[in-house]
């Protein structure tokens, strides 16, 4: 009785200021997907309307003209390998933080934070200068361990407050029963860590995934585009395909749209985690 006491008229306006946001935010995703069966003509003389008839050809000549799978294996070698580094890099740098408080570790713990805040327009162009001296321009893994230096403060700072809520009994048990700190780490507190690493491989691949302007500063040849550098070939300086722009973007969204709605109840359950102080 008291659970139908609380539904009230306040109640039910804040359901109805979600839906409209909820459409609102919506609102884009379906100019997106009608007008990528559209033809250009169509599209421009009325792009709020259905289509008349689907152009299906929109998707076979984007598919060509982008040779989207290779598009596609260039992305997800970049977003896979990427998510792994940041994985194993930020969560043994965060359970040394934590388990063995100092203060130069409290200092990197700040300086790491601190990181977090600079924008990335501020340093593309030393970032640029470095990573040509360092060989890692125009390669696959340059830009994956660019990457890795962009992403681990984030993660190192989401790992940090995970892991103050892992009790150090559980550590201590291991090692009076001969485990070694390796062993520790990679045996009992990494696979207490799941909740917080998928959450951070969600982020990351959300990131990664649809990043434009650092693949665009890193690789330069044509058979080491990613999805949306390969979209970005539909814009020129004096014409702009949107009709088969898209449906390449369509095509580019589609594969992280599934793999966010198939894991997004572990972004919630990880981030609510985190929040807990040991």
């Amino acid at each position: 009785m008291e659970a139908g006491n609380r539904y009230n008229v306040r109640t039910f306006g804040l359901e109805l200021i979600a839906i409209a946001l909820a459409l609102l935010f919506l609102v884009p995703f379906y100019f997106v997907l009608v007008n990528s069966f559209k033809s250009f003509g169509d599209l421009l003389s009325n792009s709020a309307s259905l289509p008349k008839t689907l152009q299906l050809d929109n998707y076979t000549r984007v598919w060509s003209i982008m040779n989207y799978p290779k598009a596609f294996v260039n992305s997800f070698m970049i977003t896979v390998l990427s998510n792994v580094g940041l994985v194993v890099i930020s969560s043994m740098a965060a359970y040394r933080l934590v388990r063995h408080p100092s203060r130069l570790n409290n200092l990197l713990f700040a300086c790491f934070v601190a990181a977090m805040v600079i924008p990335f327009q501020s340093i593309m162009i030393p970032l640029v200068r470095v990573a040509d001296q360092l060989g890692l321009m125009n390669s696959i893994p340059g830009l994956v361990i660019c990457y890795f230096g962009f992403g681990v403060s984030l993660n190192l700072f989401l790992y940090h407050g995970f892991m103050k809520s892992i009790p150090r009994e559980v550590e201590e048990s291991a090692v009076v029963d001969g485990c070694t700190p390796y062993g520790v780490f990679w045996r009992i507190v990494f696979p207490l860590l799941k909740p917080m690493s998928v959450t951070i491989v969600l982020l990351n691949s959300l990131w990664i995934w649809n990043d434009f302007l650092l693949p665009l500063l890193v690789l330069n040849g044509p058979e080491l585009r990613t999805i949306p550098l390969a979209t970005y070939s539909f814009f020129g300086q004096y014409t702009k395909q949107w009709d088969l722009a898209l449906a390449a973007l369509v095509l580019g969204v589609t594969p992280i749209v599934l793999f966010f709605l198939a894991m997004q109840k572990h972004i919630i359950e990880g981030i609510t985690a985190g929040s807990v102080k040991g």
